[in-house]
């Protein structure tokens, strides 16, 4: 990995003024830095996940508690800092490229949202029973969201055919189309499909197996408990519903456990909320060119560095069952 002074610059180069970050190497003493420094944000180099760096983590948030945040350069690191989470970092996330721009841009805008979330102070006491539950502000299980607009109801079905009838994720789906016409588009779903596919509703949690798409003319948002948000905000890109929203929520409420798909569209939205998914350990999935009618958000996505994969249609189902699983 590059030197700490690299990436601070990388990093932080952009976050702008008005609270203080403090970046730390792998080997650094974590309690004693952030006791010295009291930092607003404390940025970590992650190079493998060992009891010594949980142990440090407890250490921190039971007696100097801070937004401790690790930044790795693979998704696969990001997916083992489940334990540092469970003991109180906030989060972990990919560390882009240095000429990714957009990607940085992305996780510099993750990183000032940061700052803003309070810091919880972890009893000793109670660090041990946390390993058991799931991290705060996080869903509690996998929640799949998938994005398509031109061509995107033909490919839906093509998609929703294979998935299992006890597939253990709910599916959240935002698909451009006309007003009035989103309820129609859940019915034809579940009738060609055999599943249980409706239309979201303000209030509605999740549940493992439904799949939901969201209402035409309004945005679909996840929270942190696993329920439906919708509001009639401005348009997102030009888009109400917005992949963008649906996505990024996604990534907020369910951090590694998010799984993002991108399906084909014309523009680039979604393409932003899969980058947010990835960037935070979740797993995603875009479109192969020879499979889409129109290969405009897959192709965004996959210029952002937002997709881990690019598959061809009838072989995401599969990706998605085994990720799930």
């Amino acid at each position: 990995m590059e030197t700490t002074g690299a990436i601070t610059s990388r990093v932080t180069g952009g976050l702008g003024h008005g609270f203080e970050v403090q970046l730390l190497g792998p080997r650094a003493k974590l309690a004693d830095a952030v006791r010295t420094a009291s930092p607003a944000l404390v940025l970590i180099e992650l190079t493998e996940v060992t009891t010594d760096l949980i142990r440090a983590v407890e250490t921190v948030m039971a007696d100097c508690p801070a937004r401790l945040v690790f930044l790795a350069e693979t998704a696969e690191l990001v997916h083992a800092a489940d334990s540092l989470r469970l003991v109180g970092a906030l989060d972990a996330l990919v560390l882009p490229k240095a000429d990714a721009r957009e990607a940085l841009d992305a996780l510099r805008h993750t990183l000032v949202a940061s700052v803003r979330v309070p810091v919880v102070h972890h009893a000793r006491g109670r660090r041990r029973k946390a390993a058991a539950r799931p991290a705060p502000g996080r869903s509690a299980g996998p929640v799949v969201a998938i994005a398509s607009s031109l061509g995107g109801p033909k490919a839906l079905e093509t998609l929703l055919r294979a998935i299992p009838k006890d597939f253990a994720a709910p599916v959240l789906i935002c698909q451009h189309i006309t007003p009035g016409f989103s309820d129609d588009l859940a019915r034809w779903l579940s009738a060609e499909t055999g599943l249980s596919v409706r239309e979201g509703t303000d209030g509605l949690p999740l549940v493992k197996g439904q799949i939901i798409v969201a209402p035409a003319h309004v945005h679909m948002r996840v929270t942190a408990g696993g329920v439906l948000r919708l509001d009639d905000e401005a348009p997102v890109g030009g888009f109400r519903p917005s992949c963008d929203v649906l996505l990024t929520s996604v990534a907020q409420a369910a951090g590694a456990r998010a799984v993002g798909v991108i399906l084909t569209g014309m523009g680039a939205d979604g393409a932003r909320g899969l980058l947010e998914i990835r960037l935070r350990g979740g797993r995603t999935i875009a479109q192969d060119q020879q499979s889409c009618v129109v290969f405009g958000m897959p192709k965004e996505a996959i210029a952002l560095g937002g997709a881990e994969k690019v598959l061809p249609l009838d072989e995401i189902a599969a990706q998605l069952v085994r990720w799930v699983s």
